[in-house]
């Protein structure tokens, strides 16, 4: 019998309580046409960052929903490797808070038409998106939040904890009996738990990693979810491209250099030498 979950089940998901954490920016898209932030078609830009298990989650809800065209994005490089994030981000932050020093923290939705921050906080983006974007009479598309489960994949979502770092041992064995009679893991159609666990799967530790290989339920999860399309598609930063090409740029993470865009242009420093005004974080 599958096991129910409810989130008064598991430990309170792991928060960020140390001193100088990033502030959040926590106003919500609704359906109100008379003001506030409402659903439009090309309003709203995502930053994301590569390496970011957050924006990977953001990255694969833009998939799955087909949200690609109507929602712009600007991938960014790791936070580890960021030298001057971008101006209009940090314009962003500046118009949502005066004088704000603060790190720009990804994934970060903007609004275009006023220029401001709307939200930092992923689970509020990736609700927002689920609920208040997608086309709800699009068959095709899935209901990654369907009322009837929003229990059920907070739940999830606190199991694996708020960041996603490390799912612990008991977690793992929970989710694995989870998936021995249903394809995904609160029943038979995918969901944001979905999202969230594959994300958390695939950037465990080798330890961890190594106990989910060891499981055949969790594994072939991980390999049936990988083959989507939408989960498949890392975000990676783009270089320029002409129609109908696409490529991508990397670093070699061996190399003494890094390259970093300022106001201007691109200069080379030492590894390990600041070059950025302000923080990108994660």
């Amino acid at each position: 019998m599958s096991e129910t979950f409810t989130q008064t089940s598991f430990p309170a998901a792991r928060r960020d309580s140390r001193p100088g954490t990033a502030p959040r920016f926590r106003d919500r898209i609704g359906a109100d046409l008379g003001g506030g932030y409402y659903p439009a078609a090309h309003r709203y830009h995502l930053y994301l960052s590569l390496g970011c298990p957050r924006s990977l989650r953001v990255s694969i809800t833009l998939g799955l929903l087909g949200l690609e065209d109507s929602v712009s994005t600007t991938v960014l490089p790791s936070p580890a490797d960021a030298c001057d994030p971008p101006a209009a981000l940090r314009t962003a932050y500046e118009t949502t808070r005066h004088h704000y020093d603060g790190p720009l923290t990804v994934p970060a939705l903007c609004d275009l038409w006023s220029g401001r921050v709307v939200s930092n906080h992923t689970p509020d983006i990736l609700d927002d998106l689920a609920l208040h974007f997608t086309d709800q009479d699009n068959a095709a598309l899935p209901r990654l939040r369907p009322a009837a489960l929003a229990a059920d994949i907070d739940a999830v979502r606190q199991l694996l904890g708020e960041n996603l770092a490390q799912a612990q041992a008991p977690a793992l064995d929970l989710l694995e009996r989870q998936l021995a009679s249903r394809p995904y893991v609160l029943g038979d159609t995918l969901t944001a738990a979905d999202v969230d666990l594959w994300v958390a799967l695939v950037h465990l530790d080798a330890d961890a990693l190594r106990r989910v290989a060891a499981g055949e339920r969790l594994w072939s999860y991980v390999q049936r979810l990988g083959a989507h399309p939408a989960f498949h598609e890392i975000p990676r930063a783009e270089t320029p491209r002409t129609e109908g090409q696409r490529e991508h740029i990397g670093e070699d993470p061996c190399s003494s250099e890094r390259d970093c865009v300022g106001d201007g242009g691109r200069v080379t420093v030492p590894a390990g030498q600041e070059c950025q005004r302000q923080a990108l974080a994660c």
